[in-house]
């Protein structure tokens, strides 16, 4: 598990590329067979992922979190990318499907990932964080039947938004938020845009009390995100290619524009879970 330390506003105005990218960036998210991990001390993140294609793997502590298994202190939200495979859950196995996703909640010892074929892996997609108390672990699924274990995202969760004329035409996706799947402080979910529209969460906002990462894929081979990131009056930017990572400190604005269309999980830890909790920012105020 590789570590990052959080940075202040007034340090990050003056990083070089090199230094931003270093510091914020995450690359190689996905990694054949292994459970690649980054640890952010910034809200205490975890972003990575399970690539299983050959063998099963199983989650473990590792020497960072000092602890006896990953979730002793943890809850932890899972996206899948990929291929249909199972999440086993202390005995309990989960089918989970291209853009379905889990809530995994404090407590759960003996977690491991599949594929349901090698040729076709599934690539599930990790945000844990810090947990204070145990909600139940569910499968969340876009659309279908709710039943025992089984959680479906709410149409007032499935949000229109932007339109084409301003290049953000999108749907968000809210797997993980209050009112829908009880967690302390993990929210998670998906936004999608449509063909013709490459920019997403503009006008611009920040957040003081969460953090948020934001994963990007679906984009074509040789197309890019520009990300912009720092305060509103001090912006930066990262280049980013399919299925890399960005972290956003709370201080810090998250928009992106592509030389395509795209599609980005999201994900927010901090104080308050209230997606609706944002301070925004006027396109003329961005510097």
């Amino acid at each position: 598990m590789k570590v990052r330390t959080a940075a202040s506003p007034k340090d990050v105005k003056h990083y070089t590329t090199e230094r931003l990218r270093d510091e914020f960036l995450i690359q190689n998210v996905f990694e054949a067979d292994a459970i690649p991990l980054v640890y952010s001390h910034i809200d205490r993140i975890i972003t990575g992922s399970a690539m299983p294609v050959t063998k099963e793997l199983k989650l473990t502590a590792g020497d960072a979190l000092r602890a006896e298994y990953f979730l002793q202190r943890r809850e932890m939200g899972v996206i899948n990318i990929g291929g249909p495979g199972k999440i086993t859950i202390d005995g309990n196995v989960y089918e989970v499907d291209t853009k379905e996703a889990m809530y995994i909640g404090r407590g759960a010892r003996d977690i491991t990932f599949s594929s349901n074929d090698s040729h076709f892996p599934a690539k599930f997609y990790i945000n844990s964080v810090p947990a204070h108390t145990s909600y139940p672990t569910v499968l969340i699924k876009p659309e279908g039947k709710e039943e025992e274990g089984v959680v479906i995202v709410k149409e007032e969760n499935k949000v229109k938004t932007g339109c084409l004329e301003d290049a953000n035409d999108r749907v968000i996706c809210k797997y993980i938020v209050t009112g829908q799947v009880e967690s302390c402080q993990l929210a998670m979910g998906m936004t999608q845009l449509k063909p013709g529209s490459v920019w997403n969460t503009m006008p611009s906002h920040t957040h003081d009390r969460r953090m948020e990462v934001y994963f990007y894929f679906d984009l074509p081979e040789d197309a890019f995100v520009m990300h912009f990131m720092g305060e509103p009056n001090e912006t930066r930017h990262i280049v980013m290619r399919n299925e890399e990572a960005v972290i956003s400190p709370s201080w810090s604005i998250h928009s992106g524009c592509g030389s395509s269309a795209y599609t980005f999980i999201w994900g927010m830890c901090g104080e308050n879970q209230d997606y609706g909790d944002m301070d925004n920012i006027a396109n003329k105020d961005l510097l």
